[in-house]
């Protein structure tokens, strides 16, 4: 198997690989070196959690015959050199055995070396959505980044880092399916209108035993019952809330959720009502305020 089959064309990231990493055919000799495998270490910054031993395998087998064709990118360290792209391709020829490998040695620092790494698996679509909002949450804790910083060097829009930020505060069992491909991020977003952990595992269990589609979960998830944050005693907004109409407001609701991609509720009363719309974060207050200025 090809260490490059599969990979289509993509809009760049970022700055884009070219400015990280060569393209292209491999690198001139003065650029690229070989090097003792022994001396290079795993990128403890690696954003990967898993790599699947089937494609390590095959990959080994495809070393064997052909060699590294794209050379590892690494920077100097104490004793050696640290991986920064091509974690990959440095465990399939281990696994071949190789005893040197061809690298290109890099000069940066701790965050650039992270995002390198991110970058590269953003663009090879190699990471789950939950290693890739673990490596955005690195980037913001390590270096003092904002989500708006994150998404400008990573290439994408602020609302997909936040969103993708979010579904870590689900609960592990459901961040899990998730990294499975059991739930798709669109799935998890809608369980975080759920106010409970246990509401949000038995929906995801839901979803996965009757098939639901995102739209079939965000008509259930809506239809929840939940307790009110507080109650309003007065008896027009009692006998409003008896006198209901469930279906049409439910599906203002679910209206407004995929509109703003929070959680909504309306509270209608015999004249006028509350509409309560939830944020997590300050800079997701600053984009619920932008959209609702339009």
């Amino acid at each position: 198997m090809s260490e490059t089959a599969g990979m289509g064309k993509r809009r760049p990231l970022g700055r884009g690989l070219g400015a990280l990493i060569p393209e292209g055919p491999p690198a001139t000799p003065s650029a690229e070196r070989r090097v003792p495998i022994a001396e290079i270490r795993p990128n403890p910054r690696q954003p990967r959690r898993f790599f699947a031993e089937d494609r390590i395998a095959e990959l080994a087998e495809s070393i064997r015959r052909q060699g590294i064709l794209q050379p590892l990118v690494v920077r100097r360290v104490e004793h050696g050199y640290e991986l920064i792209i091509g974690e990959r391709r440095f465990r399939a020829a281990q696994r071949a055995g190789l005893d040197r490998v061809p690298v290109v040695v890099k000069e940066v620092t701790d965050a650039e070396s992270l995002e390198m790494a991110l970058v590269e698996n953003i663009q090879r679509e190699e990471l789950t959505p939950i290693e890739e909002a673990l490596a955005y949450r690195q980037l913001m804790e390590e270096f003092h980044l904002t989500q708006e910083e994150v998404a400008n060097r990573v290439g994408k829009s602020r609302p997909v880092v936040t969103n993708l930020l979010r579904v870590l505060n689900l609960p592990d069992e459901i961040k899990e399916e998730v990294d499975r491909g059991n739930i798709s991020v669109g799935h998890a977003r809608t369980l975080l209108v759920l106010e409970t952990a246990d509401q949000q595992v038995e929906m995801a269990r839901k979803i996965m035993r009757q098939g639901l589609s995102v739209r079939e979960t965000e008509t259930l998830v809506a239809r929840t019952p939940e307790r009110p944050p507080y109650e309003d005693s007065s008896p027009s907004h009692e006998s409003a809330r008896s006198a209901r109409p469930d279906l049409y407001i439910n599906a203002l609701e679910e209206d407004l959720i995929r509109a703003l991609g929070t959680k909504v509720r309306l509270h209608p009363r015999k004249k006028g009502g509350r509409i309560e719309i939830e944020y997590y974060s300050n800079e997701e207050l600053d984009g619920l305020v932008r959209r609702l200025k339009g």
